[in-house]
């Protein structure tokens, strides 16, 4: 049960230092995009539109998730001590989904990074703002995928350790 514990505290603790790399580049995409819309060329203006639409998001989830972390956590290992067989039920079944949500995710990033490079590729040499467009979405999506990256290898091994101690007890 303690290597649970332990694992449990350290995804929850990695996942709270990553929300703050979230909160981050979300401000800067915003604070970038918002500067680059007013003062910006048209291939500029035109990457302030998926900055500043990512960068809300982004914004969103990290600030989520870093402020219900901790009672997240507290309640989790509450419920261990108290509740075993409805901790495993109820977590097992939520990481079923986080990580089903992952492989989603990574489709949607995917995607959207293809169409960024698509529009560079057709737009390079007309500079303007389906360029700018382009490129903003590419370097969201880039970077979303590679933050999604880690939070998705935490996750798997949080799930095989949640299977692992409660298959060992079973």
């Amino acid at each position: 049960m303690q290597v649970l514990i332990e694992e449990m505290q350290g995804y929850f603790r990695e996942e709270k230092f990553e929300s703050l790399f979230f909160m981050g580049f979300g401000i800067l995409a915003i604070a970038l995009g918002i500067y680059w819309f007013f003062g910006g060329d048209k291939v500029l203006k035109g990457a302030a539109y998926p900055l500043v639409a990512v960068g809300l998001i982004q914004l969103v989830v990290g600030s989520a998730v870093y402020f219900r972390t901790d009672n997240q956590m507290a309640t989790l290992l509450q419920q261990l001590q108290n509740q075993p067989t409805q901790y495993y039920q109820e977590e097992l079944a939520r990481m079923i989904v986080v990580n089903k949500n992952f492989d989603i995710y990574k489709i949607i990033e995917i995607a959207l990074s293809v169409v960024g490079v698509l529009l560079v590729i057709v737009f390079r040499q007309d500079k303007n703002v389906w360029l700018g467009v382009g490129l903003g979405l590419a370097l969201q999506s880039l970077l979303m995928l590679g933050l999604d990256f880690f939070a998705e290898k935490r996750a798997d091994a949080y799930t095989a350790q949640i299977q692992a101690t409660f298959g060992k007890q079973q």
